[in-house]
C-alpha cells in the first residue's frame, strides 16, 4: 500500500511535462538515456534503484549512476533507450509482457536533458515498478529479489537502493540506521559546495547512502569487482567533492556516494515529485537543455569526437558568448 505522499509524488511525477528538448537535434553518439527506477518499500514509501559501476570501465568507473547509457538507434526513444540499459545492467525485462506475474513497469515522465562532461545529452527516464493489480501485493524484498535478479560483471560492481523523498533532505530523516563512518560514528548524509561549470555556479551535491547488509534483497554485488577505482585523489578539493571514487577496497566502504550529475537528476525528480524545494541549496533551474541548445549551435557537439576534444569553461564559455550575438 502506497502512502499518501508516495501517491501523491507519483501523481505528480504523471501530470509534469518537460519543456521543449534539445534531445532529439543531438546525432546519435551524443543521446543518452538513465532510468530513474521508483518501487515502494514495505512502509509505502518510493524508493530508487542505483548501481556501483564496474572499476574496469573507460568514463565513470567505481562510481554510483543510475541504470543507462548510449542510445543505439536515432528512432530509439530515450525511456527505450533507459529500458534495454537497465536490461543489459541489472536484469530488468525491457516490456511488461517479460516481467515476473504481478508486476508492471509503468513510464511516468521524462525531465530534461543534462549535460554530461562526455559531452552527452542525457535524458532521465522515471518509471514506477509496481504489482500489476491490486489483488496482489509484493514486498519491496520481492522487487529487489525478482526484479534485479543479476549483474553484468563488465558493467556494475553493485545495485542498491535509497529512499527518493530522502534527496530533499539535509539530513538523514528515515528510522532505519543512516551513514556511518569506519569508527561507527554517524556520517554527513550531504554535503555540498559550489562550483564553477556550465560558466555558471554549479551545485555539487554528495549523499552518502548507507550501505545495506550483504543480503540477496538488498545488496546485489559482484564478486569480480573487490576494489574500487585506485586512481588517486586530487589536492585542494573538500572531502566528497573529488570527481573521482575513492580509492577503497569495494568490501570496505562504509557507504555508496552518490554525486555529480546522478545527484543532481535524483534531486531534480524529487523536486518534481514532491512538489518542494530541498533543505539544501541547489540550482533553480532543471537539466542543461540551454547550455546544450548553445553547444548544438557552435558546432560543438557533431557526430563525431574529434582528437583531443574536451569540455571546459573556455568551450562553455566561448558557446554563450557566440550564442548571445544570434
Amino acid at each position: 500500500m502506497l502512502s499518501q505522499a508516495s501517491a501523491q509524488a507519483l501523481a505528480r511525477l504523471r501530470s509534469y511535462t518537460p519543456p521543449p528538448t534539445t534531445y532529439n537535434k543531438l546525432p546519435l553518439t551524443r543521446r543518452a538515456a538513465v532510468l530513474i527506477l521508483l518501487f515502494p518499500d514495505r512502509h509505502g514509501d518510493l524508493k530508487v534503484v542505483l548501481t556501483m559501476r564496474a572499476a574496469t570501465l573507460r568514463n565513470y568507473a567505481g562510481q554510483a549512476a543510475l541504470p543507462g547509457g548510449k542510445a543505439d538507434t536515432l528512432d530509439e526513444k530515450p525511456f527505450e533507450t533507459a529500458r534495454r540499459e537497465a536490461y543489459e545492467e541489472i536484469g530488468l525485462p525491457t516490456t511488461n509482457t517479460k516481467l515476473p506475474p504481478g508486476f508492471r513497469v509503468e513510464h511516468l515522465c521524462e525531465l530534461p536533458a543534462n549535460l554530461a562532461k562526455t559531452e552527452l545529452g542525457v535524458r532521465p527516464c522515471v518509471a514506477f515498478l509496481c504489482p500489476s493489480s491490486t489483488s496482489e501485493s509484493q514486498s519491496a524484498g520481492d522487487v529487489e529479489e525478482k526484479m534485479i535478479p543479476r549483474l553484468d560483471p563488465k558493467e556494475v560492481a553493485a545495485v542498491f537502493t535509497a529512499p527518493f523523498a530522502q534527496f530533499l533532505q539535509k539530513e538523514w530523516t528515515r528510522q532505519e540506521p543512516g551513514p556511518m563512518n569506519s569508527a561507527g560514528k554517524k556520517h554527513s548524509w550531504y554535503r555540498g559546495t559550489w562550483t564553477d561549470w556550465h560558466e555558471s555556479r554549479w551545485r555539487m551535491h554528495n549523499f552518502y547512502i548507507p550501505k545495506p547488509p550483504p543480503s540477496p534483497s538488498t545488496l546485489r554485488r559482484n564478486p569480480s569487482h573487490s576494489q574500487a577505482s585506485q586512481t588517486p585523489r586530487s589536492q585542494g578539493q573538500p572531502e566528497g567533492d573529488d570527481p573521482r571514487p575513492e580509492p577503497t577496497p569495494f568490501q570496505d566502504l562504509q557507504n555508496f556516494r552518490v554525486f555529480g550529475m546522478t545527484a543532481r537528476i535524483l534531486v531534480d525528480a524529487a523536486r518534481v515529485a514532491y512538489g518542494q524545494e530541498p533543505e539544501f541549496e541547489h540550482n533553480s533551474h532543471f537539466g542543461d537543455e540551454e547550455m546544450l541548445g548553445r553547444l548544438l549551435k557552435v558546432g560543438r557537439l557533431s557526430e563525431i569526437r574529434k582528437k583531443g576534444e574536451e569540455l571546459n569553461r573556455e568551450v562553455l564559455r566561448k558557446a554563450i558568448k557566440e550564442t548571445s550575438k544570434i
